[in-house]
């Protein structure tokens, strides 16, 4: 059955299929190379690349004009290595602009896919999107208005996680203990209490093909996908100061489902997020400092890819919707994306062209912003 691309996404399709025949002759990305050192040892060595143009709504430094701005968002540099088998190492560091920094650094034990620990600098178990990471989600922005949980950076933090994937892999539980939020002097938690993070998720369909309790927003049809995730996290003192402190607990419930039907690849996608504590928190700083808002987040996308390859890829367009509710009046913020992605080589090979809406009560505000993005791993 042929299917054709419909109109109003036509000129996103014009500007991205240029850019993709130019890149056809690139071999097929993958991830990474692996050097066998013995049968029970090797290192493993990759990258990844996101590079974009955007132009916002009153965004120049005039604030009456719109902004023409190049970005290197993200440059990756991924290691690991195993050890006799059941331990490991993953070192992984990202740029942006002039800075580098540790993205993961942990030690891990992974004797069975039922029982894992990995102890460093690593992804707290959260809500799907902080486990895509931007170079795994359906759209090409992170969803930081509602995906909003405390981290170090990167949405890291230092700590241990338990994680295993029992029932051929359509169970993952993981559970962390994490340095958390305001370990500083003079604010809430000058007491060094621990953050709890931890996230159970079910795969009605498939089990998901995403490596330990990873996940991914979109697997281009590879498996058809229902996993509910429920994630909490929970810290005594968490946020505020020394003198006026309360416990930090967020929670939300996530929805991925994707399913091949034929003339296409359909994925929807949800969240719902609840922030629970009083509001008095400081303003945010540098490291894991300040910044949170209680309230309420919802987020809604839905993509579909085209069977039929045009040049080297296919195209999948997509929408997705964000809403966020900080307690009291006239707080909500609302942004809406409506994308274009040229999928080459599923994660590892894509170019994306994006207009994004955000409507803001607090400051009675619409901006809207433009963006066209490559994403590259290898």
């Amino acid at each position: 059955m042929k299917t054709s691309i419909p109109a109003r996404l036509r000129p996103l399709a014009q500007a991205l299929l240029p850019l993709g025949l130019a890149l056809s002759a690139l071999p097929a990305a993958h991830a990474g190379a692996t050097f066998k050192i013995d049968e029970n040892n090797s290192i493993s060595i990759g990258g990844g690349l996101r590079v974009s143009y955007s132009s916002v709504e009153d965004g120049a430094p005039s604030g009456t004009s719109r902004s023409n701005d190049f970005t290197m968002e993200s440059a990756r540099l991924y290691m690991s290595a195993r050890i006799q088998k059941v331990f490991g190492v993953t070192f992984n560091l990202n740029g942006s602009e002039d800075e580098v920094k540790v993205l993961d650094a942990y030690a891990q034990y992974e004797p069975s896919p039922l029982f894992n620990v990995w102890m460093g600098r690593m992804l707290p178990p959260t809500d799907r999107a902080n486990l895509d990471g931007p170079y795994y989600l359906s759209a090409w922005d992170y969803p930081g208005l509602v995906s909003s949980y405390p981290a170090l950076f990167a949405g890291r933090d230092n700590g241990v996680t338990v994680w295993g994937k029992p029932l051929d892999g359509k169970l993952t539980y993981a559970f962390g203990l994490f340095q958390g939020h305001n370990r500083k002097l003079g604010l809430s938690n000058e007491d060094a209490k621990l953050l709890f993070a931890g996230r159970v998720a079910y795969a009605f369909l498939d089990a998901e093909p995403a490596p330990a309790y990873y996940t991914a927003s979109t697997y281009y049809g590879a498996k058809d996908i229902f996993t509910v995730g429920l994630a909490m996290l929970q810290q005594s003192q968490g946020v505020g100061t020394a003198g006026n402190k309360d416990d930090y607990l967020g929670y939300n419930v996530d929805v991925l489902f994707e399913k091949n039907l034929g003339p296409g690849v359909l994925t929807l996608e949800g969240a719902a997020y609840k922030y629970d504590f009083k509001n008095v928190d400081v303003p945010a700083a540098s490291g894991n400092v300040g910044g949170l808002a209680p309230g309420k987040a919802y987020l809604a996308g839905a993509a579909w890819l085209f069977p039929q390859a045009i040049g080297p890829g296919k195209f999948q367009p997509f929408v997705r919707y964000q809403r966020s509710s900080p307690d009291g009046p006239n707080n909500e913020v609302k942004a809406y994306d409506l994308g274009l992605n040229y999928v080459i080589a599923g994660h590892n090979a894509r170019l994306s062209a994006v207009y994004t809406n955000t409507e803001s009560d607090l400051t009675g505000t619409k901006i809207d912003k433009f963006l066209l993005g490559a994403q590259f791993q290898y």
